[in-house]
């Protein structure tokens, strides 16, 4: 017993400051009316900390408890008509999110006349999730690295430049409409329940971002099947981009902004091209299938699904749409990056 208190106490002073500092964050952020502010105030208040030299840790299972319950909250958005209406334009959409995943050869490119190798160039550039990312690269001898922190200084930027640009660019415009929703726990505790059990049998089998994807399969396929209309308790939202973004910061020290500052630069000048072609691609998209151009870009900006899902909710545009581009691009990479670098690496040698 006594032993078992020692280990929580040592446990808990690596990660105490952890909360409290994403918590400073996100209250400040939302005085200041960000946008996501307890995501993107929880993530700088953490940076702060570390950069300062209070080297705080990530708290046990927060990311995973974060995932579950936005995910569980951006499930519910989808009914019978969106499904629909996505299903009505899949060819479309599917050929965004391809055009926009091809996109990442600008990072290669830029990153092999910098001097990088193929697979740290590759696999840096690939807009998949960062675990995912550096597992690929590990089994392709990539610096191991060098690919964490382009994938972590990617999902940075994306999360505190877009949905800044978005609240300025479309401030004036108008969102697209919104039903009101209750809160009814008879749905809402058996989804967000069987979502847990599902993540925890998809952490199990070690499938990629497991408490996201588990949760949101449950939440999509009850809301849809029973056409729900229902939402999360108010503040709920707030606790889950509280979680995510304490955890992201604790990838960033003083020492990661220092390391390689040339490759970071790339990192961020390819990100920011994906975007800018992009946008063309979603007005384009937007004018021939008549969806909203800006709810397409959402889902072809390489972020997170999760991240990118909360800007289309805070901006009340379609939350649907940017989570099932966003889920279909992360499936294409997951599947499609090895099989292609090695296709790459067979082309180079002949």
């Amino acid at each position: 017993m006594k032993r078992s208190y020692h280990t929580l106490a040592a446990s808990l002073r690596l990660w105490w400051v952890t909360p409290l500092a994403g918590a400073l964050g996100g209250y400040l952020a939302s005085l200041a009316h960000w946008p996501l502010p307890w995501m993107i105030g929880s993530l700088l208040g953490v940076i702060a900390i570390r950069c300062c030299g209070w080297l705080t840790q990530e708290m046990p299972h927060a990311r995973k408890g974060g995932q579950w319950v936005i995910a569980t909250g951006i499930g519910l958005h989808f009914n019978q008509a969106i499904v629909e209406q996505i299903a009505t334009h899949a060819l479309v959409i599917v050929l965004g999110t391809v055009l926009t995943v091809t996109a990442s050869v600008i990072g290669i490119v830029l990153l092999r006349r910098s001097g990088e190798d193929r697979a740290t160039a590759f696999f840096a550039s690939m807009p998949g999730g960062a675990n995912e990312m550096v597992n690929l690269a590990k089994r392709n001898d990539a610096i191991l690295a060098r690919v964490a922190a382009a994938q972590s200084l990617r999902m940075v930027f994306v999360l505190l430049s877009v949905p800044a640009a978005y609240k300025y660019l479309f401030a004036g415009e108008s969102p697209v409409a919104l039903h009101a929703v209750e809160v009814n726990y008879f749905w809402l505790l058996p989804i967000m329940l069987v979502g847990a059990g599902l993540a925890f049998i998809f952490q199990k089998l070690r499938l990629p971002n497991a408490w996201q994807l588990g949760a949101l399969l449950v939440s999509i396929a009850t809301s849809v099947t029973f056409n729900l209309n229902i939402g999360l308790p108010a503040g709920a939202g707030d606790v889950g981009q509280w979680l995510i973004g304490s955890s992201l910061g604790c990838y960033f020290d003083r020492p990661f902004f220092r390391q390689a500052p040339a490759f970071m630069a790339r990192t961020v000048l390819a990100t920011l091209m994906a975007i800018l072609i992009a946008a063309p691609i979603a007005a384009g998209l937007g004018w021939l299938t008549e969806l909203d151009a800006r709810s397409l870009l959402l889902g072809m900006v390489p972020g997170g699904i999760a991240e990118m899902s909360l800007t289309a909710e805070a901006l009340h545009l379609m939350v649907p749409l940017v989570t099932a581009m966003q889920v279909l691009r992360l499936l294409l990479v997951l599947f499609l990056a090895q099989p292609v670098y090695r296709l790459w690496l067979r082309r180079v040698a002949n």
